[in-house]
C-alpha cells in the first residue's frame, strides 16, 4: 500500500477528537448516561481518547469497553464465524445508557451495522450515536455518524489509513492506493 498523502498528523487527530468530545457532552447534555464502545482496532484507542478526554473536561470516568465485530460480519460464511473466538467487553447494563460507537473510518457502513448487532446482543440502549475520526464517504447502507473528525472525499481506489501510536507505532491518517484486496 503506498502512501499518497497524510491528511492529519497526531496534534490534528487530538483537536478533532476533542471536538468530538465536546459535542459528545453538548447532545446528551453531560456524559452521566453515555458509555463508549470502541470497534477493534483502533476504534478503541480512540474510544479511550474521548473517556480520558471526558474524564478532563467533565471531570467523569465514563463506562469505556470495545466490540470485535468479526462475528456480525457479512462477509464470512457460517462456517468461517465457528472458527473465531470474537470478544467484546460491555462495562456496564447498556439498557439505561447511551451507547456511543466509535470507529476510526467510515466507508460503506457495514462495520457499523456490524457493530450494531454486536450492541443488541448484548441488549436495547436507550439510544446508539456513532463517533469516528474521518467519514470517507462510499456509503452502501443508509447509516450515518453523529461525530465526525473530518470529512475526507475519496475514490474506491483509495484506502485511508488510520495509524495511532499504540497501535502502530506512529500516529496520522495517511490517504493511500489500494488493490481491490486491501478494500475494507
Amino acid at each position: 500500500m503506498k502512501q499518497k498523502a497524510q491528511i492529519m498528523d497526531a496534534t490534528a487527530i487530538s483537536r478533532a477528537m476533542a471536538r468530538i468530545t465536546h459535542e459528545i457532552i453538548e447532545r446528551n447534555r453531560g456524559v452521566g448516561d453515555i458509555c463508549l464502545l470502541g470497534v477493534k482496532r483502533r476504534g478503541i484507542p480512540l474510544a479511550a481518547m474521548l473517556a480520558e478526554n471526558i474524564r478532563k473536561f467533565e471531570g467523569v470516568e465514563v463506562p469505556l469497553g470495545h466490540l470485535d465485530i468479526t462475528l456480525h460480519r457479512d462477509d464470512l460464511t457460517d462456517e468461517e464465524k465457528r472458527e473465531i473466538e470474537a470478544e467484546c467487553h460491555i462495562p456496564c447494563d447498556i439498557r439505561t445508557k447511551t451507547v456511543i460507537i466509535v470507529d476510526d473510518v467510515m466507508y460503506t457502513g457495514r462495520t457499523t451495522r456490524a457493530a450494531l448487532e454486536a450492541v443488541f446482543a448484548y441488549g436495547r440502549p436507550r439510544a446508539v450515536q456513532l463517533a469516528v475520526l474521518v467519514d470517507r464517504g462510499h456509503r452502501e447502507l443508509p447509516i450515518r455518524p453523529d461525530y465526525v473528525g473530518k470529512n475526507v472525499p475519496t475514490s474506491h481506489s483509495e484506502q485511508v489509513s488510520v495509524m495511532l501510536e499504540t497501535v502502530d507505532g506512529d500516529t496520522g491518517v495517511y490517504i493511500c492506493d489500494a488493490t481491490d484486496e486491501e478494500q475494507e
